[in-house]
């Protein structure tokens, strides 16, 4: 369930409102093209402006257009852990496989509050949690020791992490203490050929809404030992990479599932807007580099 190429998913709106139409067909797009699994209402899906009804419409809808063909991991995260539990509850309802889950922002809590919070949560989950750590944004690291710890607590209830710190050391610490059954997904695009190579087995992406083919071949590579393929696709997507956050996220990605998929506006819900020129002019020159425009 927990290898390969995976989309963060852009949420795509029109005069405000969810795009179901287009997004039905974004998600068709992304499994023909080899997407492995699919990550609704996760950061890159504007979930921080997206009402509850709304975020679970947008998984509904996924799990509904997937039809079991790959599986789903809703992003639930939350500070307040009561509202935690009750978006894991929420995504089991909507059908989803597993569930993504970012420890409290804002709050800071210690390490032990952040080991209780999983707790809480693993009570109720009936779901596989992957655990997401990005400190750059929650202001909250998982160390990890804290992510030995709950894994260790609760066998089998969370079977993956996407690890967003670009602190590929982690990779090895978490190894040592977990082995197998426990997937190592890098949260960072351009990390990710580094990543792989110290034990991680996939990439929840933000690149792949664009090229999904080309980050499903490059995991593919990377898996059946072929180091030079998968090194020569990273070589080609590794501008495209970085041109994802040369503003603010997901403004370029956008931008990019814009130029590529027109049907798909790059509308985005304040207090995002739209990527500077500069950005734009990044994006056009990493898409032409990478061969998909």
């Amino acid at each position: 369930m927990f290898t390969g190429s995976i989309p963060a998913l852009i949420t795509p709106f029109r005069n405000g409102d969810f795009a179901e139409d287009v997004f039905r067909d974004f998600v068709e797009w992304q499994i023909a093209e080899g997407s492995s699994a699919l990550v609704p209402v996760g950061t890159t899906g504007e979930a921080a402006t997206l009402a509850k009804d709304e975020h679970f419409e947008v998984v509904r809808v996924c799990v509904d257009q997937v039809r079991g063909r790959v599986p789903v991991i809703a992003g639930t995260g939350s500070n307040d852990t009561r509202v935690a539990i009750g978006n894991v509850k929420a995504a089991k309802d909507a059908g989803a496989d597993a569930v993504l889950m970012v420890p409290p922002y804002y709050n800071r809590p210690s390490q032990e509050g952040i080991f209780r919070h999983f707790e809480a949560v693993a009570a109720e989950c009936e779901l596989p949690i992957v655990l997401y750590n990005v400190p750059g944004r929650t202001v909250t690291d998982i160390q990890p020791e804290t992510v030995i710890r709950i894994v260790q607590a609760f066998p089998g209830k969370f079977v993956a992490i996407k690890d967003a710190t670009g602190d590929l050391a982690r990779v090895s610490m978490h190894r040592a203490a977990l082995r197998a059954g426990f997937a190592q997904l890098s949260g960072n695009d351009d990390t990710a050929l580094a990543f792989n190579a110290v034990g991680g087995v996939g990439c929840i992406s933000v690149t792949a809404n664009v090229a999904p083919k080309l980050c499903a071949q490059f995991q593919a590579a990377w898996a059946e030992g072929n180091t030079a393929l998968a090194l020569a696709l990273h070589d080609r997507l590794f501008a495209l990479h970085n041109a994802m956050f040369t503003d603010a996220s997901p403004g370029p990605v956008k931008y990019a599932v814009n130029k590529l998929r027109p049907e798909i506006s790059a509308e985005l819900r304040l207090p995002m807007v739209e990527p500077g020129e500069a950005s734009k002019a990044a994006v056009d020159a990493a898409m032409q580099a990478a061969g998909i425009i």
